[in-house]
């Protein structure tokens, strides 16, 4: 087994497969929203898309490598604890680790060029914890899913 997230997340013969399956899961947690909410997500993540057709996974792929480096102190953790389940992990541990993740999206926003992205996402981002913290079990089955693949 891979001892870090970048080992699991960024191998070059795996990253493909990981690049789909966090698209798969962005997608999912997009379509599970509801309420009002909800709908801010949807139509935003739709205008993100229409804007610029490809960018979910072209982000996934460019934020990865962050990403992992955001979670790999929560990985660590995890493994030194004998766990047997990321997604509970991070669950429990929900406010550091959607803190960690979004740093990495709002660093990222901070230095994008487009305006239009830098208004749909500060226009998503009050919600943002909340939405990130949702994911948390789905992003945890997803790396244990990956970790076991090694």
């Amino acid at each position: 087994m891979a001892d870090t997230l970048k080992e699991i997340l960024l191998d070059s013969s795996r990253r493909p497969a990981v690049v789909t399956d966090f698209e798969t899961l962005v997608d999912a947690e997009v379509s599970d929203k509801g309420g009002v909410s909800g709908a801010v997500v949807k139509t935003g993540f739709a205008a993100v898309k229409k804007i610029k057709p490809g960018i979910i996974p072209s982000a996934v792929d460019t934020l990865l490598p962050d990403f992992a480096s955001a979670l790999e102190p929560f990985y660590g953790d995890y493994r030194a604890k004998g766990g047997n389940d990321f997604g509970a992990y991070l669950t429990s541990r929900s406010d550091e680790a959607s803190d960690a993740l979004l740093s990495v999206t709002d660093s990222r926003a901070e230095r994008s060029s487009r305006d239009s992205i830098k208004k749909v996402y500060s226009k998503l981002r009050p919600n943002g914890k909340k939405n990130v913290e949702e994911a948390l079990p789905r992003l945890g089955q997803l790396i244990d899913k990956h970790a076991a693949a090694v």
